[in-house]
């Protein structure tokens, strides 16, 4: 593990855990690395100067709002509470999102700066809000990309609500915001109610490097958007890379994000240099994230070793220069004869690779039910019973116990229930991903 970060900012670093050690003809190294960012954000004394952070408030005000009314209501108490958390010196707008896009306040294509007088003005012209219209979300989010363009800010967010399907535009149009949006700034997309689409919600968030939740009671809204616009304050470092160097002859076989959530980061490899990659990680406050690198290395005799991979964090240079290298860590392969080494399993390794096969079982299971097949459906939902007893995944665990009866979570023998609420299905299908830490 090397540390490159200044002392003035949150301090990285890169752990790697793995099981080096192969047998004769083996070709398959797999570690999890463990990125940490400490001393910044919520948690240390340093913070961004005042205007190195940008928000946009993305706000649905499709006709569909209103039934009920208190999800219009509860979105405007929300959306209030969120700009009375933002820090003094922040850049923000509210955006009105319907079949096309509002600049609800300041106005003018700009952003205003967050004090008090401009908090209440903003929650002043939200007082006027009503619901009417349809749904392009693409529009909502091609605004507040030329809205946090103009502003000089290094961390630069959006937070997006929504209710309904995104009917007004075609997946394509949303798919080309996206394509247009990502790498310009970070989005939080939440879904309120049960009548939206859980794959939009959360490609919105992946596409994009944010999180994606549902709130199905909009008397949930308030509490959510101040954390996550809490969240999004503590944010200190922008545009973060995982670096992964690769001598000749190493094929990589997959990068993927396991912790805090699972999302394969693979097909957004960027090239930066001879066999070296960058993998987009997003902002960092004060936190920890776990990531499993997948490589095969080419065969070796009893007794040679080599550097399989490096892993090092990135920061680009705004002026163009050479990017900063914030941490590294090695990733290493040894040959053996000795079975007992070389056939133990990494208990990081094993771990994510369990909650990686939860997340696809819960999606697997939920996809055949709602096709009927409902045999496949008990199969797979009873296997993700299974790996999230075993992972201590409680809080999954407790997700699938609204969409089957557990028999035996030790075996995975469970009943699908005959009746489940489309707020449970749809919570267990947007929070699939979300893993727990490996134990200690």
């Amino acid at each position: 593990m090397a540390n490159f970060s200044k002392p003035t900012g949150p301090q990285f670093s890169v752990d790697v855990y793995q099981n080096e050690f192969l047998p004769e003809g083996g070709r398959d190294v797999n570690a999890i690395v463990t990125v940490t960012a400490t001393g910044g954000g919520t948690a240390g004394s340093f913070r961004p100067a005042a205007g190195s952070a940008a928000v946009v408030l993305m706000l649905d005000c499709s006709g569909s709002m209103d039934y009920p009314a208190t999800k219009m209501r509860g979105a405007r108490e929300a959306t209030a509470a969120a700009i009375d958390t933002l820090r003094d010196g922040t850049s923000f707008a509210v955006v009105a999102g319907t079949h096309v896009a509002k600049e609800v306040y300041p106005g003018n294509g700009r952003l205003a700066v967050a004090d008090a007088r401009t908090r209440a003005e903003a929650k002043d012209a939200l007082r006027g809000l009503s619901a009417g219209g349809g749904t392009a979300i693409g529009t909502w989010l091609r605004l507040a990309e030329r809205l946090l363009s103009s502003a000089d800010a290094a961390i630069r967010h959006g937070i997006l609500l929504t209710d309904g399907r995104n009917e007004h535009e075609s997946p394509a149009e949303l798919r080309a915001a996206l394509d247009a949006c990502a790498g310009r700034f970070t989005c939080d997309a939440r879904g309120v109610g049960t009548d939206w689409e859980v794959e939009e919600v959360k490609g919105i968030a992946r596409a994009l490097l944010g999180t994606a939740d549902i709130v199905a009671d909009p008397a949930g809204l308030t509490a959510d958007f101040t954390a996550m616009m809490g969240h999004a304050m503590g944010k200190e470092v922008a545009d973060v890379a995982l670096r992964l160097w690769t001598p000749v002859g190493v094929e990589i076989g997959f990068v993927k994000q396991v912790a805090p959530t699972v999302e394969d980061l693979t097909g957004r490899r960027t090239e930066a240099g001879p066999r070296a990659g960058d993998y987009p990680t997003g902002s960092w406050g004060d936190e920890s994230r776990d990531y499993h690198v997948s490589v095969r290395v080419p065969q070796a005799a009893i007794g040679q070793e080599m550097l399989a991979a490096r892993v090092s964090l990135i920061v680009p240079d705004p002026a163009g220069g050479a990017p900063t290298t914030l941490s590294q860590g090695l990733v290493r392969a040894v040959w053996t004869d000795d079975m007992v080494m070389s056939t133990s399993i990494n208990p990081q390794v094993a771990h994510y690779t369990g909650q990686a096969e939860l997340a696809d079982a819960i999606q697997e299971g939920l996809d055949a039910r709602k096709s009927g097949d409902y045999d496949g459906a008990t199969a797979k939902l009873g296997r993700a019973v299974q790996l999230a007893a075993a992972s201590g995944n409680a809080d999954t665990a407790k997700l699938l116990s609204k969409v089957v009866d557990v028999v035996d979570a030790a075996t995975g023998t469970v009943r699908l229930k005959a009746k489940v609420a489309e707020a449970d299905e749809m919570t267990l299908e947007t929070r699939s991903t979300k893993t727990v830490r490996v134990k200690k």
